[in-house]
């Protein structure tokens, strides 16, 4: 009866912080930084009161941030920003996953868990690991683990590579890029490229949604090895609706007025979005991840992490 009576006084004293720091997140305009910080601190210090509609909301707001970040951006930009990271993506996602694959089988991990941490590492984090999941039928637990571990990696990033940009006097270009290929999720790249820069901001975008959209192929290819159906639920349908706004963004004239508001929104919607990722990076969810899916998910970045910096800084067209 007592147990029942703290865990009640918890969870009303964890709803009024979550309450709180969702209101000080809108009000102030918190960096994605600080509110993954708040959404990580509530669910480890009390717990997180909104459990089973965290993965709802943070996809709907990541989502609809997306399509109005395309109020902000110049269509005949997007595609020669999404021309120009092509190649990258292409060898990123195949060297990724065959790497994957390779080092999964030395650590001995689940074939499915690293099959699905290879292609969150290659493509967009959580919503491939979620996509390629339903394709092959993985069961919650290896869906858990994946996705528990590319988002653990995903936190470290949002605070180290603008630290390594800036060290490296990476300009907005290199940044952009570098961020859509070498980080996992695009709230993570979103978060990491706004504290870069609004042209890094630009670009990383451009892409990352650009790369998203190889989850189709790869869901159908995934469906003919594991032998099974494809689905049309894999296709990131958000996508077209952020083409379809950088498109009025670029033939209409909006007031300026307008689209810095519809801006300021979409940049305090990431924020609440990393917040919400925040507080599904409990220690129980990094129980469940384990010692080598972890393992093989950072060995895995660090070679994409370094290689595809190594290749951004050499080419000259984008100093």
């Amino acid at each position: 009866m007592k147990e029942d009576i703290t865990n009640k006084g918890i969870n009303r004293l964890s709803g009024i912080f979550f309450v709180a720091f969702v209101l000080l997140i809108i009000l102030f305009q918190w960096p994605p930084t600080v509110a993954l910080l708040l959404g990580i601190a509530l669910t480890t210090i009390l717990n997180n009161p909104i459990q089973q509609q965290s993965k709802r909301l943070t996809s709907i707001f990541l989502q609809v941030s997306i399509v109005g970040l395309g109020f902000g951006m110049n269509f005949i930009q997007v595609i020669e920003v999404g021309e120009k990271g092509f190649v990258f993506t292409l060898l990123t996602i195949g060297t990724a996953i065959g790497l994957g694959f390779i080092i999964g089988r030395l650590l001995k991990v689940d074939r499915l868990i690293s099959y699905l941490i290879s292609v969150g590492t290659a493509i967009c984090g959580g919503s491939a690991i979620a996509a390629i999941g339903q394709v092959v039928d993985a069961d919650e637990n290896d869906v858990s683990v994946s996705i528990g571990t590319v988002f653990i990696l995903n936190a470290i990033a949002l605070f180290v590579f603008p630290a390594i940009g800036e060290m490296l006097g990476l300009t907005q270009v290199q940044f952009g890029l570098w961020a859509a290929i070498a980080i996992h999720d695009t709230s993570s790249v979103v978060g990491a490229a706004t504290n870069y820069g609004n042209e890094a901001l630009m670009i990383a975008t451009t892409i990352k949604l650009a790369r998203a959209l190889w989850i189709v192929p790869l869901a159908l290819i995934t469906s003919v090895i594991f032998n099974k159906q494809s689905r049309a639920s894999s296709f990131p349908w958000f996508i077209l609706l952020f083409i379809f706004t950088s498109l009025i963004n670029t033939y209409t004239n909006i007031p300026e007025e307008i689209k810095n508001h519809i801006l300021i929104v979409s940049k305090t919607g990431f924020s609440l979005t990393l917040f919400l990722i925040g507080l599904g990076i409990s220690p129980a969810k990094l129980r469940l991840v384990g010692f080598r899916p972890l393992l093989q998910g950072a060995i895995l970045w660090a070679i994409l992490l370094v290689s595809s910096l190594i290749l951004i800084i050499r080419m000259p067209n984008l100093n």
